[in-house]
């Protein structure tokens, strides 16, 4: 640790983003296999990073595992952005399975994770939604109903059966829970730059399914990914209203979903070939999550 001494606010913000610039600066979406440049962050200067996120940000099954309660990897892509930023501090509290809830409350031996935010905070990610929308319950039902109908679209009519899409209802009630995180991060650390990361895209993006590799129905396909798609939105949209920036992990990510080839994908499908979680990206899933936000904060785009 070097001295915590802190320059005048605003002083300290404009130090903050020249860092940032100087650490990324240049930084070129990286593809899955390239590493991206490391710049030097400067004498002088600091740069505190804290990720927060859930299980697509902390890297399940992904060696080297480094903490076995949250399923994190030290390959991760706030790991890789730490490493490549030059942080001066890096705490990642992301814990598999978290939802907006446990921003405030402890989750097993993970206490909440917004303390690990404080003034003293220069950047934060936060990628969180998927499992208030509910995407391991929604992954489990569709693939039960896909082998009963595989032609079919039977997880849609599922969701839809009360006259009303359910997963639609599901992200739109996120939205506000995501708000109020975004809140809590501004309260706690008012000079930070604040990033929101989005899902990568973890089914082929035409709509084509790939049953039996990955057991959904035909017809769900196309509803799975405008599902995910519509998540997508939303977290931008409340990163826009609420002083955040956005990054788009779903766009570098096309044609590396979990229908691919082993070679080929960044996502594992429900039987992974790699080491990673099912339906989670792979350690080339997390590089190129990273190559995202790097190349975001080095664009330097404010809170756009």
């Amino acid at each position: 640790m070097t001295n915590d001494r802190r320059p005048a606010d605003g002083a300290r913000a404009r130090r903050r983003a020249a860092v940032l610039a100087a650490a990324v600066g240049g930084c070129a979406l990286v593809a899955a296999t390239t590493p991206a440049a490391a710049h030097p962050a400067g004498r002088g200067h600091r740069l505190d990073y804290v990720a927060l996120g859930d299980s697509y940000t902390s890297g399940p099954g992904i060696p080297t595992q480094v903490d076995a309660d949250c399923a994190r990897s030290d390959r991760n892509y706030p790991s890789l952005v730490a490493r490549r930023a030059r942080a001066t501090t890096f705490t990642d509290v992301s814990c598999s399975g978290a939802t907006t809830v446990q921003m405030w409350q402890a989750q097993g031996t993970n206490r909440p994770q917004l303390n690990a935010v404080s003034r003293n905070t220069d950047l934060v990610t936060l990628q969180i939604g998927g499992n208030d929308v509910g995407f391991g319950t929604i992954i489990a039902t569709c693939a039960r109903l896909g082998v009963q109908d595989p032609t079919g679209s039977p997880c849609e009519r599922s969701y839809q059966a009360s006259g009303q899409d359910a997963l639609a209802l599901a992200v739109r009630r996120t939205a506000p829970k995501v708000t109020e995180v975004l809140r809590a991060v501004h309260a706690r650390a008012p000079h930070a730059r604040v990033v929101v990361v989005g899902y990568p895209d973890l089914l082929p993006d035409d709509g084509v399914g790939c049953f039996p590799q990955v057991p959904f129905a035909q017809g769900d396909f196309a509803y799975l990914r405008d599902t995910e798609k519509r998540l997508n939105l939303m977290l931008r949209t409340v990163a826009g209203r609420n002083r955040a920036e956005y990054v788009d992990t779903y766009g570098p990510t096309v044609g590396h979903d979990m229908c691919k080839a082993p070679a080929d994908r960044w996502i594992e499908p429900l039987q992974p070939a790699a080491p990673a979680a099912p339906a989670h990206p792979n350690a080339r899933g997390e590089e190129a999550m990273a190559g995202a936000v790097l190349h975001r904060l080095a664009g330097n785009h404010g809170h756009r």
